[in-house]
């Protein structure tokens, strides 16, 4: 199976000797390398597929002159615009390799020297999750306060001609070789994690399905049984995109083995599994089928006699075929007699769950780096028959192998308890991630084992899960623990499963952000750090991040106050623009911290002023992820904006024939702007209704006008207040004629700005569900119905009552969050 690498660099770019060499790949990026054996590696790596870059500026001294040859001299220093490097011409050590940077790098100014351990380092991610119950230790990324990031690539996997090949003895801290990279970046974490993505990969572009909410569950089902079941998700208007089987789709049980393994149906939960595919897909969902390939094939397996004939063994004495990921030929087979038969049965693509550890007889081969990487390029060349014709992303389901796994989505993070400390570690988790650029991480929303029945901490994981890569439910067999939304209590219920449309609401926004931060090089999650590096209190609240560019995600994760029935979490609003409540519509201002209360039907997500972002306009949207028929776009005015809409035509409910084929070429584009000076909205090369919703806008404006095709069309529309529903505001629904090329412009009139929204209502709906005394409601409304002067006035006569912040707070955060709010006097 081809892989596309391009690791020779530009010799103008390498500084060698006796020894040593360095490559310098950018201005800010190095990469350095000591062999005893003057034996340097030039294949590619894991991590290292392109190491071929525009030579930069650079200038090299030998000894006491400048000299752009290797030449003589005790000392070597290379010297770009950002960093000064000096090395002693010897076996790398902290005084005889150092790094300087210039005088904009950090704020510390300290040097990079080799061997020594980097403590600001902003964190990694994990190869696992598995039984984690709370924080675990998430290595290193090519991010640090310190501004700059050694990686080490000494023990990684080679990519050997058409097969992989181990590094061979010695590497790494205190082995005999080295080869390392050097982001110096500084607090520029944007583009350093474009440079890591340089020399690593893009992220690839996930197919659309994948983005929907998948079901989960460790437990045998029959074939019938789990088809009941998505239908009575549907039943529920609860779409679904992926069926996951875990592995009782095979034998288990009576066979030579624990029986993790297998590769033969279960003819008892699965007598027909071609209908199985049939029911499945003609419901628009996708299958993905757990292995767990460790036991090898033994003798009960169906293929077992292919196999042994594809590797030319005798199988007259039953001796089992042992999984080896370290030969070729048994690989080969693993995919062409094992795979691919299952593929055509039912088998959209695989859920690798290897647990087994990084060790194989080739020294520094990891099987789970082999079946990642073979089993994605295997998945992308079959995906024309896999599809019944339809050609689509690939797609694994599998576990985190070090860096460069970001070119094999998606992430298999591995089996959680059931606990608030899980649920409060998993939002920090998926945004550091990004900063070793891995983006697509899909956790047991819910956790998988162990812990106690808790229905609102599941809901709240449900909320976490809508907001982040991958949505995907799951459990363990425990008739105690499945996640179907109706088992909940009804308030949890009816959340979880708006929640869960929401999710599909919002593949048109996921969608096109998996193809920008694909092309752009950009993570979906990103730490808040990456916007606002200067920002000690970007550093600050680890667990909220930008989802996308135009969200601010401050997850809920610990239980309710039961006096005040709200859920709450410490966050910080930037200081650039105002910020409105995706599911309240309340404006708060930005350049502060701010406590958000949150009844268990909301969730604090924020946009920005100057966002768009484009929803399903089905508020119960079907199966599969397709295409909509129908948009609405959510527009938070203040600021100019500009969003598009990506779809590729494969994705159509009947895409025609001679439309068949994915890939990027096919990808259809609308585009949407946003003048703030002029209130207009324009909306570009649509081809089906929209709907627009201006957030937060609670009146009428006298000026408003809609054209379409560039015809006054103002008397057509259909414009509604809406005040009570997930996402308030001003609605317009505008004519939509079936012509190429249409076009809607919206004008709102002059400079509009965001409506002042007094805060009275809510704060009426809020005390009244306070569970406290009377005498406690009373003097808290008093505050809010007789408030007078400044809102810092109102909070100090708030105070004044005595009461906890539990009390207080959430009636403080409405009061202050408006600055414009003003009180009587």
């Amino acid at each position: 199976m081809s892989f596309p690498t391009n690791p020779l660099a530009n010799p103008q770019s390498i500084i060698s000797g006796p020894n040593y060499r360095f490559t310098i790949l950018t201005n800010r990026l190095i990469r350095y390398e000591w062999a005893p054996d003057n034996h340097f590696e030039d294949r590619a790596s894991t991590f290292a597929i392109n190491r071929n870059f525009p030579v930069p500026e650079f200038r090299v001294i030998n000894g006491d002159s400048d000299d752009e040859t290797n030449g003589e001299g005790d000392s070597l220093e290379i010297i770009t615009d950002h960093f000064h490097l000096t090395y002693d011409k010897k076996r790398f050590s902290p005084a005889g390799l150092v790094v300087h940077f210039n005088s904009n790098h950090t704020d510390w100014g300290a040097p990079w020297r080799y061997g020594v351990s980097e403590k600001l380092n902003l964190g990694g991610t994990a190869r696992t999750l598995d039984e984690c119950d709370g924080r675990r230790d998430m290595g290193d990324g090519v991010m640090s306060k310190a501004g700059h990031a050694a990686l080490d690539d000494s023990t990684s996997m080679l990519f050997d001609g058409e097969f992989v090949a181990g590094r061979g003895p010695g590497g790494g801290e205190g082995g005999e070789r080295v080869d390392g990279y050097l982001f110096c970046y500084g607090r520029d974490y944007k583009a350093g994690i474009k440079a890591f993505y340089g020399v690593s990969g893009k992220q690839p572009v996930l197919p659309r399905y994948a983005l929907g909410n998948w079901w989960s569950r460790y437990y045998a089902y029959h074939q019938d049984e789990y088809v009941e079941l998505m239908d009575k998700f549907r039943g529920h208007d609860i779409p679904m995109s992926v069926a996951v089987v875990d592995m009782d789709w095979h034998l288990v049980s009576d066979v030579p083995h624990a029986g993790w393994t297998g590769y033969t149906w279960n003819r008892k939960l699965f007598p027909e599994p071609e209908r199985f595919r049939r029911d499945l897909h003609g419901r628009n969902l996708k299958i993905t089928l757990n292995d767990h390939p460790h036991n090898g094939v033994h003798s009960h397996e169906d293929v077992y006699e292919e196999m042994a004939r594809a590797l030319g063994r005798s199988t007259s004495d039953k001796r089992p075929i042992l999984f080896d990921p370290a030969d070729a030929r048994f690989m080969k087979a693993y995919f062409e007699v094992l795979h691919r038969s299952l593929e055509k049965v039912a088998c959209d693509f695989w859920w690798i769950d290897w647990q087994q550890g990084p060790y194989s007889k080739t020294p520094g081969l990891d099987p789970l780096w082999v079946l990642n990487h073979f089993h994605y390029l295997d998945h992308g060349r079959d995906s024309t028959e896999l599809d019944n014709g339809r050609e689509s992303h690939p797609l694994i389901f599998s576990r985190y192998a070090g860096p460069g796994s970001h070119r094999y989505p998606v992430g298999f993070s591995g089996d959680t308890v059931v606990t608030w400390d899980s649920l409060a570690f998993q939002p920090e988790f998926t945004a550091t991630a990004s900063n070793i650029g891995y983006g697509w991480w899909s956790h047991d929303i819910g956790g998988h084992m162990f812990g106690s029945r808790d229905d609102e901490l599941v809901t709240r994981w449900v909320q976490l899960g809508v907001f982040s890569p991958i949505f995907r439910l799951h459990s363990s067999l425990s008739r105690w623990m499945s996640k179907e939304p109706w088992l909940y209590r009804l308030e949890c219920s009816k959340v979880i499963s708006e929640f869960m449309r929401l999710r599909h609401r919002l593949v048109p926004f996921l969608y096109t952000r998996n193809v920008i931060c694909s092309v752009n090089d950009e993570p979906l999650v990103q730490p808040m750090y990456w916007a606002f590096p200067d920002n000690d209190q970007a550093y600050s609240v680890p667990n909220q991040y930008m989802f996308g560019s135009e969200l601010l995600v401050a997850p809920i994760v610990q239980p309710r106050d039961k006096r005040t029935n709200l859920g709450s979490v410490k966050a910080w609003l930037p200081s650039r623009s105002r910020y409105v409540d995706f599911f309240t519509g309340t404006v708060y201002d930005g350049n502060r911290q701010v406590v958000f209360h949150r009844r268990l039907e909301e969730f604090p997500v924020l946009a920005r002023e100057g966002a768009i972002i484009v929803l399903d306009a089905d508020s119960v949207p079907q199966n599969g992820c397709l295409n909509p028929t129908e948009f609405e776009v959510v527009v938070v005015i203040g600021r100019d904006a500009q969003a598009c809409v990506l779809e590729d035509v494969g994705d159509d409910d009947a895409p025609a024939p001679e439309n068949r084929v994915g890939g990027m070429e096919q990808q259809r584009k609308a585009t949407i702007s946003y003048d703030q000076a002029e209130g207009r909205v324009t909306a570009e090369l649509i081809n089906r209704p929209y709907r627009f919703r201006f957030l937060s806008v609670t009146s009428i404006p006298s000026e408003l006008k809609v054209h379409s095709n560039g015809i006054d069309r103002t008397s057509e529309a259909k414009v509604n207040l809406e005040e009570d529903c997930q996402l308030p505001g001003l609605t317009v629904e505008c004519p939509f004629i079936p012509v190429n090329g249409h076009s809607i412009t919206i004008e709102l009139g002059p400079n509009p700005q965001l409506s002042v929204i007094d805060p009275t209502c809510r704060l009426e709906q809020q005390i009244m569900d306070y569970q406290t005394a009377f005498e406690v409601k009373d003097q808290l409304w008093e505050v809010v119905k007789n408030r007078e002067g400044t809102a810092n006035t109102a909070l100090g006569t708030l105070m004044s009552l005595g009461y906890d912040k539990g009390i207080v707070g959430p009636v403080a955060e409405l009061l202050l969050a408006d600055s414009r709010l003003r009180y009587n006097s």
